[in-house]
């Protein structure tokens, strides 16, 4: 701590002090209509504007600054404004064939059409989490959980949903990375992010009718005509022993050409609980994203180019051969052997690669229209090496390589009160499992074609009342080649039922050909009620269908990762499901906050349950399989914003639901238990100095579902019928973290130095939602120095 303030003191000393302020308004076009995801550049500072038009960036230096405010299709704004306090700027922006602009210092009382509300990650919150993940990040939002595999796999939850229930959309492309699995986090570097959002409920079609959970929207920098800016973020951390190095740059000339540039490099090592060293739980990332655009009159078109590599240590105290290495694991409470700390990453672990490039191009048709055009291909290749021996001793035990083509056209027109969209979608999706693994694989190989069409119309009735409803049809085809061993197809029911399927006889297999078509409809409603100028009410009523994924339909053997026999079921139907949402938002004032209600209710839920256990060659395994059942969901999600002086601020989080397998008159296994977060956050005019505390509790799950379940486990040379206790969650736990941060600066640089302590008081715990909680704790203490140049 005493070097940290030295530090400080040192970096202050070169700098120039500053007061801090924030500049804050809506945009919006004609007839004050909210410009949604609007960009606001003032000088090395960057946001983004909300679905109602509202922005807000902090930490703006006293003096002349230059304000930019642009949106595709309309005029940009720059103009300079005198801050000596904090700025409230609107600015009504002009369609570009207009050669007109304006701004207006006043308020925006007119109701935005947007029914579904967006919660948005602050720039600061985003490169925050600079060393961290997506999942780690989006925690920030109340009602969004993380779903783990250690510390470093994380993928997101939004009211107790998951996976392919939560589609991710990257830079206007839904990411294709086999979300199917619970322990593939999303392969996306949260650095590249301008903007991260999450839509609770199946509201946004446009992205699909599949969003049962909700999606979460990542968006780049947006980059202006005439401008250069860049950022470099170096994050070291104690616990890992390691750190991150992000630098991006941005550059747009006069004559409509820009470019954006973003480099990330990770390199951790072994994480540490409170007592001992999680061996094996390093990690690699190397990855960059780019892209090149041309912004022309009434037009812009655009190609960018990213890719994810990563390499992920599991730890090794997770690898169980066995019942016996479970029962044994759960009994002991820490692992057997704890190995010295060491950066190195054996097996097992996962590698990833991700590749994504695309084509845009937009139009501005009139006035009042515009038109968009998308091509994007992405490439995946994941493999997972199992502790193996001998020739197979390098050879990964999972082998998957995905390729996915996808098309878009979206038509949007805005004129007077009403706004009108509908799209066109197409997709071509080829999975590969490689033969050379030696195993079979846990999914076949298969391809996917899937095709959408969808309508959003949104009107304003009022000052004070707007409605919105859309309606959503997806065709999807699957066809897959996979080998089923006899006594397994007999063993699942699917001899008599499946024969149809049956295309070749290899003795003890059977080759097949696995068909299935869907068509699904999907549809919303939403109204907004605007009560006064800072408070309004949105009702959402959303319809989903989901289909199942290839893991629910196909998987047929050991997953290596869990060491369990997990089965698909070719009898599984698709996921349809009912979401009731409520919010209720307070924007101004000293006080703010959100209120989200929700009713989901969901036909032929797709999940896994142990039913058996399997005894093999490598030793006794549980079995689980796929199943369905109804079910129903509520929960209420809260936030609120106190400022409770000039210098004080308070934040609150809750996040609560409940859900119920209705069929079997049970709770629901794997839901998150009460969340609730405080935040105090002090700031000074000095240098911009911040200090927060926060305090995180995690209740213990009192309902989940009992699949505990008995196995033959030697005791003393003796197979003894041993109950192996897999349900029992495990106890809450608090957490307190500290952080805190100052800016200054060097010359036209401007810094900013942060400190962070998470877990102040080196608390042991284990999370519900984590893997590996039945095997080790999750880690310690950890300090972290992240220095960021805005330049």
């Amino acid at each position: 701590m005493r070097i940290y303030i030295l530090l400080l003191a040192l970096l202050a000393g070169n700098g120039c002090a500053y007061s801090q302020h924030i500049i804050s308004g809506n945009v919006a076009a004609p007839q004050n209509k909210p410009l949604d995801g609007a960009h606001i550049h003032i000088e090395k500072l960057h946001g983004v504007s909300a679905p109602d038009g509202h922005y807000e960036l902090d930490n703006v230096p006293s003096g002349h600054q230059r304000v930019v405010i642009s949106y595709i299709g309309y005029k940009t704004m720059d103009t300079l404004v005198d801050v000596i306090a904090d700025v409230v700027l609107d600015a009504v922006l002009k369609p570009e064939s207009t050669q007109l602009e304006e701004v207006v210092l006043s308020e925006n009382n007119a109701v935005p059409k947007n029914t579904v509300h967006e919660q948005r990650l602050k720039t600061e919150t985003i490169e925050k989490y600079s060393n961290a993940s997506l999942g780690d990040a989006l925690k920030e939002i109340a009602g969004v959980y993380s779903l783990k595999t250690g510390s470093t796999i994380v993928k997101p939850v939004i009211n107790g949903l998951h996976s392919n229930r939560v589609p991710i959309i990257s830079n206007n492309v839904r990411l294709e990375d086999q979300q199917w699995g619970t322990e593939h986090a999303p392969n996306l570097d949260i650095n590249t992010a301008g903007k991260v959002a999450v839509i609770k409920g199946a509201s946004a079609l446009q992205y699909g009718g599949d969003a049962i959970g909700g999606l979460v929207l990542v968006e780049p920098v947006s980059v202006l005509k005439d401008t250069l800016f860049g950022r470099t973020i170096m994050t070291a951390d104690y616990n890992g022993r390691g750190g991150t190095l992000s630098s991006a740059l941005h550059q747009g000339n006069d004559k409509g050409w820009a470019w954006n540039a973003n480099g990330t490099f990770k390199y951790m090592g072994d994480r540490q609980t409170p007592d001992y060293v999680l061996s094996n739980t390093g990690n690699r990332e190397t990855n960059f994203a780019g892209d090149v655009k041309y912004i022309g009159n009434t037009y812009d078109a655009s190609v960018s180019y990213s890719f994810y590599n990563a390499t992920i240590g599991i730890a090794k105290e997770t690898h169980i051969g066995n019942v016996a290495d479970l029962v044994r694991a759960i009994n002991n409470g820490q692992p057997d052997v704890v190995e010295p700390f060491t950066y190195t990453i054996g097996a097992p672990r996962q590698e990833v690669l991700h590749h994504l490039a695309k084509a845009n191009f937009n139009k501005q048709l009139d006035n009042d229209s515009s038109l968009s055009l998308q091509y994007a291909f992405q490439l995946n290749n994941r493999k997972e090496y199992d502790l193996r021996r001998g020739d197979f001793a390098n050879i990964p035990a999972l082998d998957l390589t995905l390729a996915t083509h996808s098309v878009n056209a979206d038509w949007k027109q805005e004129k007077d009160n009403t706004t009108l969209k509908a799209g066109l979608s197409g997709s071509a999706q080829f999975n590969d499992a490689s033969p050379d693994t030696g195993i079979r694989p846990l999914i076949p190989t298969y391809d996917k074609y899937d095709a959408g069409v969808y309508g959003i119309a949104s009107h304003s009735f009022s000052e004070t009342l707007s409605g919105e409803a859309g309606l959503r049809y997806d065709f999807s085809h699957m066809s897959a080649t996979k080998y089923y061993q006899k006594t397994r197809w007999n063993s699942l029911g699917y001899n008599g039922v499946f024969d149809r399927f049956i295309t070749a006889d290899y003795g003890s297999q059977w080759l097949t050909n696995p068909e299935f078509t869907y068509h699904n409809i999907s549809a919303s409603l939403g109204i907004r009620k605007k009560f006064s100028a800072d408070i309004d009410l949105l009702a959402n009523a959303g319809l989903a269908m989901r289909n199942p994924n290839p893991s629910e339909l196909f998987s047929d053997g050991l997953h290596h990762s869990n060491g369990t026999i997990e089965l698909g079921n070719l009898g599984i139907k698709k996921e349809r499901a009912l979401k009731l949402s409520g919010t209720l938002l307070k924007t101004g004032g000293a006080f703010r906050f959100e209120a989200t209600p929700y009713l989901n209710a969901i036909h032929d839920f797709i999940y896994l349950s142990p039913t058996a256990v399997e005894y093999t060659i490598r030793g006794t395994f549980p079995v689980y399989n796929y199943r369905q059942d109804n079910v129903l969901m509520a929960g209420l999600d809260l936030h609120t914003d106190w400022d409770i002086t000039k210098r004080f601020r308070h934040s609150f989080n809750f996040a609560y639901v409940h859900a119920d397998n209705t069929t079997k008159d049970e709770p629901l296994i794997d839901m998150p238990p009460l969340n609730i977060s405080n935040t105090i956050r002090y700031t000074t005019d000095w240098q911009s100095l911040f200090l927060e505390l926060r305090s995180e509790a995690i209740f213990r799950q009192t309902r989940y579902p009992n699949n505990d379940f008995y196995a033959d486990v030697p005791v003393n040379g003796v197979l003894t019928p041993t109950l192996v206790n897999i349900s029992t969650p495990p106890p809450g736990y608090h957490l307190l973290h500290f952080i805190s941060g100052m800016q200054f600066s060097l010359g036209k640089t401007l810094a900013s130095v942060n400190f962070s302590i998470n877990n102040i008081f080196n608390t042991a715990y284990r999370d519900y939602l984590n893997r590996q909680r039945l095997y080790t704790d999750d880690i310690g203490r950890n300090f972290q120095l992240q220095v960021k140049l805005n330049y």
